[in-house]
């Protein structure tokens, strides 16, 4: 068949071609085909995310396949299901698409929804969505999980004394969009950099290994490291304080992109979002699990809610409203 417009096929025949490419999940009991999808909840309560992605303001098609939308719709959202101390079972996807995207395009989105599931989260599935019109590319993901029997990790739990760990990059993301802002041949020299920010590679598994282990307080670095410490410092009613000299490990890796660019690494480890690592606080007597790296600590409420070393600094990052 050629390869005809979402307009010269229209919904159905769309569809039709695009969802038998679809992985089928273990949770999933009926997937999409019905005017709902039936997902198995081994657990009473389930996990519950939803997250949205607009063109020119989340991404641009300039620099993103319908792959790498696909792929960096799973890891956003099945982050902030693992930042809960669960296991993602199952995704709902809707997209808008002006009439004159070609179905390639879209079977192209679906392959990066199951090469992001298949790689970030085994066992889940997109069981259901919505295809509809639109001027721009509109892409809103519901996400689902599994507590397995454990309770949730919140961002408000906690404790002076607990160990304030990372799991996953800081500023790679961030450094990413630099590179991609600038048109010349760096982003080509920093393949690995520009790929971080395209395809997001978030340790989901470590959410509910941290849950098991105790972990009193979680979330998804989305939008930088010191505006989520302070979100997760201020629900806590805490302060946290992190080591200047452990994260000279997370900027080493940028140094060569920064020099190239004229930018200071720290500015993306502490300012740069997007990297949907895994910020957790642990109980100080508890072995922290292999893959999260101890950065800090959780103190009394002090007069700023983040600290670097001594110094405050402010929670600033990505506003996904003001962007």
């Amino acid at each position: 068949m050629l390869d005809k417009t979402l307009a010269e096929l229209g919904e159905s025949e769309s569809l039709r071609l695009t969802i038998g490419r679809l992985i089928q999940g273990e949770y999933t009991l009926v997937g999409p085909g019905d005017d709902a999808a039936v997902v198995k909840a081994v657990d009473s309560r389930f996990v519950v995310t939803t997250d949205t992605m607009i063109e020119d303001h989340d991404f641009r098609l300039d620099w993103s396949t319908g792959f790498d939308l696909g792929f960096k719709a799973v890891a956003s959202n099945v982050a902030d299901v693992a930042a809960m101390g669960a296991k993602p079972t199952a995704l709902v996807v809707s997209i808008a698409l002006p009439s004159g995207t070609k179905v390639s395009w879209l079977q192209d989105f679906a392959d990066g929804l199951n090469a992001g599931l298949s790689e970030l989260a085994p066992g889940a599935a997109v069981v259901g969505g919505d295809l509809a019109r639109s001027d721009k590319v509109f892409i809103s993901v519901t996400a689902h999980g599994d507590l397995q029997g454990l309770e949730p990790v919140l961002r408000s739990g906690a404790k002076p004394g607990d160990v304030l760990a990372v799991a996953g990059t800081l500023g790679k993301a961030a450094t990413g969009l630099a590179l991609l802002e600038r048109d010349d041949s760096a982003k080509s020299a920093f393949d690995e950099l520009v790929s971080i920010q395209l395809r997001p590679q978030p340790p989901i598994a470590l959410g509910a290994i941290a849950n098991k282990v105790g972990a009193t307080a979680m979330l998804d670095i989305s939008d930088s490291l010191a505006q989520d410490a302070a979100r997760m410092a201020r629900a806590s009613g805490v302060s946290l304080v992190i080591d200047r000299s452990v994260l000279s490990g997370f900027e080493a890796v940028l140094d060569q992109a920064a020099m190239r660019l004229g930018v200071e690494p720290l500015e993306w480890v502490l300012y740069g979002g997007e990297d949907h690592s895994l910020l957790a606080t642990f109980p100080s007597n508890v072995q922290l699990p292999k893959g999260f790296k101890a950065i800090g600590k959780v103190i009394d409420k002090a007069d700023s809610e983040v600290y670097l070393d001594e110094k405050a600094i402010l929670g600033r990052g990505w506003d996904s409203v003001t962007g």
